[in-house]
């Protein structure tokens, strides 16, 4: 019997979970947790593109994430701040395409300002395609296409009976980027916390109890060999 291919997914979705508590165990500020689950994010896209992986999606903030502490959001506004300042010139040394999906409006005029120029610089970057959700959850993701859609419905551009889960992608953040192949949370939680509910339909799903800001290549070949060692079936067979 011939041996089964190596597969590297070809679009790996992280959720970001377990900064706080990798702050609390060292007695360190919830906002150091942050700068080091940052510098994670850094090195994974490095070593994802390393590893042949094409498309890599990272749940940075979250609609529910405006609930936490102010402290603690103004923290990561400034974090963020940071990251996209940084971002355009590590991007392009590493020709990496950057996309921000999520609502933007409620950011500041700066960050929105920053995100759009970082776009625009790596617009045509062939190497990882990088996606941030920032101010994101599916199912405000959803309302909003569904929202467009009627629109083009009311002003005739779009037929009702045209409507279809292709058509329907096309007005979701994700638009022309291929569904994820695996899914990875950190931390130990099992939930997906509104996060690309419609794309992650048939996706492998990779939980694992490392902390975030702990989580390195090593950690991501792992989720890559169970990915690999599960049996996808469709329709049931």
């Amino acid at each position: 019997m011939a041996e089964k291919e190596f597969v590297i997914p070809k679009h790996v979705a992280i959720i970001l979970d377990g900064n706080g508590r990798w702050a609390k165990k060292r007695l360190l500020p919830r906002k150091a947790g942050h700068v080091a689950g940052a510098k994670t994010v850094e090195q994974i896209c490095e070593d994802a593109h390393n590893l042949g992986i094409q498309y890599l999606t990272v749940y940075a903030f979250s609609t529910e994430n405006w609930k936490r502490p102010q402290d603690e959001v103004d923290a990561l506004m400034k974090l963020l701040r940071q990251y996209l300042k940084d971002c355009i010139k590590r991007s392009t040394k590493n020709n990496m395409c950057v996309k921000v999906i999520g609502d933007v409006t409620p950011l500041a005029e700066d960050l929105k300002k920053s995100i759009e120029e970082l776009e625009e610089a790596t617009k045509d970057n062939t190497g990882l395609h990088f996606q941030v959700a920032l101010n994101y959850g599916s199912r405000d993701e959803m309302m909003r296409g569904v929202r467009a859609l009627c629109e083009e419905v009311k002003a005739g551009s779009v037929d009702v009976t045209d409507i279809s889960e292709e058509l329907f992608s096309k007005y979701l953040d994700t638009k022309g980027i291929p569904d994820p192949d695996l899914l990875i949370r950190t931390s130990g939680e099992e939930r997906l916390s509104n996060f690309l509910l419609w794309q992650l339909a048939y996706t492998e799903f990779y939980f694992t109890d490392v902390l975030w800001p702990d989580f390195n290549k090593e950690e991501l070949q792992k989720a890559i060999a169970y990915y690999n060692g599960r049996e996808r079936r469709y329709g049931g067979v």
